[in-house]
């Protein structure tokens, strides 16, 4: 039953990548731009209206956006989630049912969050939308009920993460890059979500939702004096007031780059991030040369980065880049998620482009394309309304000069190769870049470590939260006496004996998904050298796996196939609830050592590609690694076996947890021993 999850999952997880090579065509002449100022107006409480009409389209959106300084939670990280759930859940006028109903009614997309609102619908329905989007936003109501709904549900969200290698790998990026009492550093825990209480959310309501630095954006088919008098009467009585103007030292680059190495012993496959910080505005003259050098050199398919490490060495489905901007302190970050075995050589060849395009000039058809997708992009949302709603939203929030569109196209043909290779040495800072990895230990640390001497970037270890921390012990001793088959024998006694295992002629497991937002319901039935694998999507049949004698076929959604090669030896695989047994005995499995797995020891014991992992202190099979081969890339896909459960004398793991990719996460309903197995489940 190890693998149920494998057949039926990845089915659900289609990754096509392709890489085309097309001709540019020649430029024509730059288009003269010319930019319809929106219609604005302000309220005495400081309320900023824009309102672009247009009426092509029988639509109108509405967006309120609270333009304040960002500030820090600390002990209290998280209200302004917790806020942002709770707003729009009711008003002091209308129920939480009576304002979604109606909403659905009249086929509007109305949202809250703490910083703003937004809604959308058809214009006959125009005053309704701004009338119940207006309420939400100005007239919430913070009921204990959906308080306690709210932070249950967060806490849930953060422990569904525990495990997940991207987002143990954001959160430690930003705490190490910028610090985590710095509001773009620090992050949300139990503990601090457990500190929030209802009067919490209210005040961050009453101090922060306010109108002297909000913007209300409407666009589309309005009328401007009847919506003005619209935005008056809902919005003239939001009470004035200025949310506080907080300041914060800014944080400050490495003195010297190095890495900074997070072990995650689940990790299939390593994050690998090369970071500074980011003090680039759109007002600055380099600005335009800066977002081209990051469009060359990881801005898409056709960068420097993708080509290297994807086309190139085939290490990573992806590899980009991005240069934050703004008004306040950013960063520039270059990286990919690619193969344990090559997360060292993907770090020296990230620097290897960071110094290229730092010290050589683009080539012209590289600063060609570059600007042909800037330009072709920026002369396709022009025409959009809501486009000339955002430039002008732009221009108020980011100080920018009235014509800063209007010469768009002039200042990106203007970049030279030369302002490249500046803008480049100025905020790509290859010698003054942290090195964020989040991969498993045991097998990235020995190469890496040998990769940081012969590159001088020395290696410094975190926790999952950016605590320091010592370095993993990669290898540890394996007790005298403890040898492959000593663990199977204590596996098979913990589950029940190797004689109770043997007495099992046939099994029925049932247990439930859900991938992607599809329940699923898997039925595995096993018998001697025979195994079926049925699986329903949504209740109807979708799949099903026969093995029978050695041979075995696939049916998907009435389309069958017989199995072969790699895909008919994983399914001879499956077909064995106990594959102890045929371990107990094998000569050629090997006990590779000692591992964490979920922050507990286990015994690794090898066999071909499979290694499986038990419990030094239960004997519980607790894990399984598969190395597979896609795309011409080696991965590893990595099960989780918990939650151990008593069946007629048998353990069997309740809970299946398997990473292809995405976590999906198998919940047994059902085992049934020695009954409801028949010769017709495997025809």
């Amino acid at each position: 039953m190890k693998k149920i999850v494998y057949i039926a999952a990845c089915l659900f997880l289609t990754i096509t990548m392709q890489a085309q090579d097309r001709t540019q065509p020649k430029p024509g002449p730059a288009p003269t731009i010319n930019i319809k100022k929106p219609e604005s107006f302000t309220l005495k409480n400081g309320l900023k209206v824009l309102i672009v009409e247009n009426h092509k389209l029988p639509r109108v959106s509405y967006t309120l956006t609270l333009d304040n300084t960002p500030y820090a939670e600390g002990n209290k990280k998280g209200v302004s989630e917790i806020l942002s759930a709770m707003i729009g859940n009711g008003t002091t006028s209308i129920s939480k049912d009576a304002f979604n109903e109606e909403i659905d009614f009249l086929g509007a997309n109305i949202n809250f969050w703490s910083e703003g609102a937004s809604a959308n619908g058809l214009s006959r329905y125009s005053k309704r939308v701004l009338e119940l989007m207006a309420d939400g936003a100005l007239n919430p109501i913070f009921v204990q009920e959906e308080f306690d709904k709210e932070v249950t549900k967060a806490v849930e969200g953060l422990k569904a993460d525990e495990k997940s290698v991207t987002s143990i790998a954001r959160r430690v990026e930003n705490a190490l890059t910028y610090g985590k009492n710095h509001y773009n550093g620090e992050y949300v825990t139990e503990e601090t979500l457990k500190n929030i209480t209802l009067e919490d959310v209210k005040l961050n309501y009453n101090t922060y939702f306010v109108p002297g630095n909000a913007y209300l954006v409407i666009v589309g088919d309005v009328n401007v004096k009847q919506t003005k008098k619209e935005v008056e009467r809902l919005f003239g009585k939001w009470k004035k007031a200025t949310a506080p103007s907080l300041s914060y030292n800014d944080p400050v680059d490495v003195q010297y780059s190095q890495i900074n190495f997070i072990d995650v012993p689940n990790a299939v496959q390593s994050e690998v991030a090369v970071v500074n910080l980011s003090q680039l505005k759109m007002t600055d003259k380099d600005y335009f040369a800066a977002i081209l050098a990051n469009q060359i050199l990881g801005g898409g398919g056709e960068g420097r980065l993708f080509l290297n490490l994807r086309e190139k060495h085939g290490w990573t489905y992806g590899s980009y880049s991005n240069l934050g901007s703004g008004k306040y302190i950013n960063k520039f970050r270059s990286g990919a998620a690619v193969r344990n075995a090559v997360t060292d050589s993907a770090v020296v060849e990230i620097f290897n482009e960071l110094k290229r395009i730092r010290t050589e000039l683009v080539s012209d058809e590289e600063l060609r394309n570059a600007k042909a997708k800037y330009v072709g992009n920026f002369v396709m949302q022009i025409e959009k309304p809501a486009t000339i709603a955002r430039y002008a939203l732009n221009k108020e929030t980011q100080g920018l000069p009235d014509d800063f569109y209007e010469n768009y196209i002039k200042n990106i043909n203007a970049v030279t190769a030369e302002d490249i290779r500046n803008a480049a040495q100025k905020y790509f800072l290859a010698d003054n870049s942290r090195v964020v990895i989040v991969g498993k230990a045991g097998d990235v640390l020995p190469s890496l470590e040998a990769m940081s001497k012969k590159e001088k970037l020395p290696i410094l270890y975190f926790d999952k939260f950016g605590n320091k921390t010592d370095k993993p012990v990669v290898k540890k001793k394996i007790p005298a006496g403890v040898t492959a088959q000593s663990v199977i024998k204590k596996y098979l006694d913990a589950i029940g004996g190797e004689k109770a295992a043997k007495e099992v002629k046939t099994a029925v497991v049932i247990a439930t998904a859900t991938v992607q937002g599809m329940n699923m319901e898997i039925t595995n039935k096993y018998s001697e050298n025979k195994f079926s694998s049925d699986v329903k999507a949504m209740g109807n049949p979708y799949m099903k796996t026969v093995l029978n004698n050695g041979k075995g076929n696939i049916t998907i959604q009435g389309q069958k196939r017989e199995l072969s090669g790699p895909q008919l030896e994983s399914t001879k695989e499956s077909a064995m609830l106990f594959p102890e047994l045929s371990l107990l005995n094998n000569k050629e499995i090997t006990l590779t050592g000692i591992e964490n797995i979920n922050d507990e020891d286990a015994y690794g014991i090898k066999k071909g590609s499979i290694t499986y992992f038990y419990n030094t202190n239960t004997g519980f099979k607790v894990a399984q690694t598969v190395e597979t081969e896609q795309a011409g890339q080696k991965i590893s896909q990595t099960t989780y076996f918990q939650d151990y459960k008593e069946v007629k004398g048998l353990k069997f793991p309740y809970k299946t947890i398997a990473n292809i990719g995405i976590e999906i996460e198998l919940t047994t309903s059902e085992v049934k021993i020695n009954e409801g197995v028949t010769d017709k489940d495997f025809e």
